[in-house]
Formats: structure tokens, C-alpha cells, sequence
């Protein structure tokens, strides 16, 4: 079986090609510079050239912020061109795996979304992802539609190596405490597309729109504690934190401190904003999965073993410490 995967420079991508396949299937993997999705001819040029038997589109304009201030680039990544490849695999009879993300809900529901909740995109990068996706669904009878969230990993940009990178770098850290999310592997998310795939080519066809994301569920807050504890052991103790600077893509938000030595320390829950997900609220609150779990691909449970590359740790299905806290 030969698999077109498109964004391999980006963390999914990446760990896609690294992926030990089974016997029999091989890849032809293209970064943005070789194939960008936007240019519609290009696109159909690359599946025409390649011939695949399955398609995998883990490219996208990921960065949430910036495409308040870029929409055109963001949309004609997100949105033109999955429509674009959705459109080529119509053409070649040729299903698609379309990576998506939680950034289609708006973050107001008190509990784990499920894959028939209503979307309700907030910022550019949001809107952009939902449109692609809906682009997908009108186009390709035969696409799973991935969504997932926070990703991390060794390779690329990533909210992990951006704490471990600062953490060198500055006597204080800010990092918010209100958005809640599910952090979840690029190797993990490789690992459940092989799955998929590989039961896809068994005959399961249970086309359309799933969620996986890893266990559990923490605020930015909780997620940097845990990697500065991880951590610890190369880089020394994490800084405190000072007031909170605006986020363009939502309102100015609260933030609570990671003192400089270790300890435990209380989650603040504050209501929802746009892009975030956060727990029910009853006392002593309990956070919940943002995504409800892959409801047909049952086999697909993310790993936990721990992954140290460059001296520097990085957990595969990291599940966050779940806390209990008046």
C-alpha cells in the first residue's frame, strides 16, 4: 500500500515518516516547499505523479495568534488547500486522512466534546480548520477527519520546547491557567493514522470525523509544571511568572505563577474563552477529557513510555496529573 503523506516537515508528518509501517506499505512524504497545497495544480500533479492508495494531509497553518494578523495565508493553508487535495482524491478515487483540531468548538461546553457536538469556531485559525474540514466532507465521501489537540514532540515548533527554551533563556515565565486542554504526542497521533490506515485497508470503512487526544486533560499552567518536573533533572528548578500580556487570538487572560522552587500549587478555573476547554465546576473540580476518545477505531491507545532525546524528555501519551482542589 502506498501512502501520500503531505506536511511531513510539521510534527505529525515527521513522526509519520518515522512510523515502523508493516510490511508492504511505503511513503512518498512532501514538506510545504516541494508541495503546497494552496496551488490547486500542483496538488493535482502530486497525486497524479505518486498514484497513492491513500492520502494523508497533516499540513496546516498552525500558529493561532499569528493568523489574527495573517488570515489570507492562514485561510489559503487551512482551508484551499484541503479543499484543493479533497478535490484530487475525488478525482483519483483515493480516500484521505485529514488532520483537524479542538479549535472548531469555542470552548463553552462543561465537559469532553464528542465528534457530534456543534462547532463553533472563534479566531481565523479556527474558522479556517473548520472550513477545511467541512471543504473535505463536501468533496470526499471517503475521508476520516482526525481532530486533536495541543500537540507536542521532539521535532518542530511546540509548547513543550518552547518552555524548556525559555526556561534558559528568562528569570520569569507567563503562562496562563485558565485554558484547559488535552496535550497530546505527534507520536501518538502517528501511531492512531497507522492504526486507522491499516484497519482501512482491512475493509473497515467507518468513513467521517473522530477525536483522539491524550488522557486526561490540564491547564498551560499544569503542562508546564509537569515538563519543568520532568525536566528538572537537566535543566535545574522552573522561574516564577509575572502578569499576563494579551493573547490576539482571545481576550487578556489570568495566569498563575510557577514559583521558582518546586511544590504544589492550586489551578484557578475561570470561565471558557475562545479556543479553550476547562472542567465542570462543583466544589473541588476534576478536569475532564477535552475529546471523548476515538468511538470506532477502539484498538488506538496512546503510549506511555518516557522519550529522551538530546538530553532533553519528552513523554509519548503525557497524561497530566488530574488534580482535585477547592
Amino acid at each position: 500500500m502506498k501512502l501520500l503523506v503531505l506536511g511531513a516537515g510539521g510534527q505529525v508528518g515527521h513522526e509519520l515518516c518515522r512510523l515502523p509501517w508493516p510490511a508492504g506499505y511505503s511513503i512518498a512524504a512532501f514538506e510545504r516547499d516541494r508541495v503546497d497545497m494552496a496551488e490547486r495544480e500542483k496538488v493535482f500533479a502530486a497525486v497524479a505523479r505518486e498514484r497513492p492508495d491513500l492520502v494523508i494531509n497533516a499540513a496546516a497553518y498552525t500558529a493561532v495568534d499569528r493568523a489574527e494578523s495573517e488570515p489570507d495565508i492562514a485561510w489559503a493553508s487551512n482551508c484551499s488547500g484541503p479543499a484543493n487535495l479533497a478535490a484530487a482524491c475525488h478525482d483519483a478515487l483515493i480516500p484521505l486522512i485529514h488532520l483537524s483540531t479542538d479549535y472548531v468548538f469555542d470552548g463553552s461546553k462543561a465537559g469532553a466534546y464528542h465528534e457530534d457536538d456543534p462547532v463553533k469556531p472563534l479566531g481565523v485559525y479556527g474558522k479556517s480548520k473548520e472550513a477545511g474540514d467541512q471543504a473535505v466532507r463536501g468533496a470526499l465521501a471517503h475521508h476520516v477527519i482526525l481532530r486533536t489537540a495541543w500537540v507536542y514532540s521532539a521535532h518542530g515548533r511546540n509548547f513543550v520546547k518552547t518552555m524548556l527554551r525559555l526556561v534558559g533563556e528568562r528569570p520569569v515565565l507567563r503562562v496562563v491557567a485558565d485554558q484547559i486542554g488535552s496535550p497530546t504526542s505527534a507520536v501518538d497521533i502517528a501511531a492512531a493514522i497507522g492504526t486507522i490506515v491499516q484497519q482501512l485497508d482491512a475493509g473497515n470503512s467507518n468513513w467521517g470525523t473522530y477525536h483522539f487526544a491524550g488522557g486526561g486533560a490540564v491547564s498551560w499552567h499544569g503542562f508546564a509544571e509537569a515538563i519543568f518536573e520532568l525536566a528538572a533533572p537537566w535543566r535545574g528548578p522552573a522561574p516564577g511568572a509575572p502578569p499576563a500580556s494579551p493573547n490576539p487570538a482571545n481576550d487578556p487572560i489570568p495566569i498563575i505563577v510557577i514559583p521558582a522552587q518546586a511544590g504544589t500549587h492550586p489551578l484557578i478555573v475561570i470561565p471558557a474563552k475562545a479556543g479553550i476547554h476547562r472542567s465542570t465546576v462543583s466544589g473541588a473540580s476534576r478536569w475532564v477529557p477535552v475529546f471523548a476518545g476515538m468511538t470506532t477505531f477502539k484498538e488506538i491507545t496512546p503510549a506511555t513510555a518516557l522519550i529522551a532525546r538530546g538530553g532533553v524528555p519528552f513523554v509519548a501519551g503525557y497524561r497530566p496529573r488530574i488534580v482535585d482542589r477547592a
